[in-house]
């Protein structure tokens, strides 16, 4: 028999998943490391969403299947939040589709619609689903600079011209996991037009919506007039109201591509479970409180961090959104690459990131750190990282 499976031969060793192992390792020999290698919220949602789900739960018809496509009160509170947040009208029975996560939303879609050859232009780097859910359903990558300068348009169009068969779909999310970089709404509005005159389908990964640090919120594609005729934009719960675990996202716009990752879910999944949907209404629908505390919460943790580490000597660009900071490696040390790095940090400082290799081969020389402890545990990784990159020779500034 061939041991070797079709798709598992498209797909490589997840690289995160080797610092991730070593990590785990550390903990159980009893290490105490600062993890800010996962974008994994420290925060618990609003209590009344909590309520909300224990209330449910406890009703006795509540625990059968539920709507693969979302029941009907949350499709409609999806629709509010674009309603209100960007002044989008949706439809909630043909343009909103419930997903556990946009991650599951963003596999679902390309099962839907991409057949074995189609290329597909991905940002590089990018998060690895972005990539890899179309991998998987048989597609091939087209890398695309992840940066939304006249570089991006130049390689778009050069993909255009230059690649058989010509590309079908193009992945967008800004703000950007890993690199936090964020676009306006006139670089939607060229995009929906280069889009149409291409008939290309576009893919927007809206997860970090509400995490952005300028006081300019984030925009959506959604709100270019004729957007929904190209394409279709993914959002999360996960990091908007800290309800990573609960699985809980959404996919709005083409009514064509709504239809079709519909169906695809149909078999696939009876939906996430019914109390989880119920309690996502209540965040929705509910006090948004929340919303602005965790964006404070991650702009001064932002803020520590890029001082601290600073004077630790460690350079760090602010990030302008997101949870993440895309961090270029110390100049003296980028010889060893973003791997060992991370490996390096992990072990003799106790502190784990991400490897931006992990994000695609564009991400080498730099680390993805996620801003997910408090500022007293910052501080201290800023510490440890001070005496690791001490001990390599960099010096750090006065504290």
């Amino acid at each position: 028999m061939n041991d070797q499976f079709y798709r598992m031969k498209r797909m490589p060793p997840y690289v995160i998943a080797e610092v991730n192992a070593m990590r785990h390792a550390a903990r159980l020999a009893g290490q105490d490391i600062i993890d800010l290698g996962m974008g994994n919220p420290d925060q618990p949602p609003p209590q009344h969403v909590i309520d909300k789900l224990c209330e449910v739960a406890a009703k006795p018809d509540a625990h059968g299947y539920s709507q693969s496509k979302g029941i009907p009160g949350l499709r409609r509170a999806q629709a509010g939040y674009y309603a209100r947040r960007f002044g989008v009208e949706l439809d909630p029975d043909s343009e909103v589709v419930v997903t556990m996560g946009s991650k599951e939303g963003l596999s679902s879609l390309a099962t839907a619609i991409i057949a074995p050859g189609d290329v597909v232009l991905a940002p590089n780097p990018s998060y690895p689903i972005h990539t890899f859910g179309f991998i998987i359903a048989g597609a091939t990558i087209r890398s695309v600079p992840t940066t939304p300068d006249e570089h991006y348009w130049e390689s778009l169009e050069r993909a255009m011209n230059f690649t058989v068969p010509r590309p079908s779909v193009l992945v967008v999310s800004y703000p950007s996991n890993p690199t936090s970089e964020i676009v306006d709404l006139a670089f939607y509005e060229r995009l929906v037009a280069w889009a149409k005159e291409n008939q290309v389908w576009v893919v927007s990964d809206l997860a970090y919506s509400e995490l952005y640090f300028d006081g300019k919120p984030t925009p959506s594609i959604m709100q270019v007039p004729g957007a929904k005729d190209v394409a279709i934009e993914f959002t999360s719960m996960s990091k908007t109201y800290s309800m990573a675990g609960w699985r809980m996202g959404f996919a709005v716009g083409n009514r064509q591509l709504i239809a079709a990752l519909t169906r695809v879910k149909s078999y696939l999944d009876y939906g996430a479970f019914t109390p989880i949907q119920a309690a996502a209404c209540a965040a929705l629908n509910g006090p948004q409180d929340i919303i602005d505390t965790n964006r404070e919460l991650y702009h001064k943790r932002r803020d520590v961090m890029v001082e601290a580490f600073g004077r630790a000597g460690w350079d760090i660009p602010a990030p302008p959104a997101s949870m993440f900071a895309w961090a270029p490696l110390p100049p003296a040390l980028k010889s060893m690459g973003s791997l060992e790095f991370s490996k390096q940090l992990l072990t003799e400082a106790q502190v784990a990131v991400a490897p931006g290799v992990g994000y695609g081969e564009n991400g080498e020389g730099y680390v993805r750190i996620a801003m997910v402890e408090n500022e007293q545990r910052l501080r201290q990784a800023a510490r440890n990282i001070k005496r690791y990159l001490q001990s390599k020779g960099v010096n750090s500034s006065a504290a």
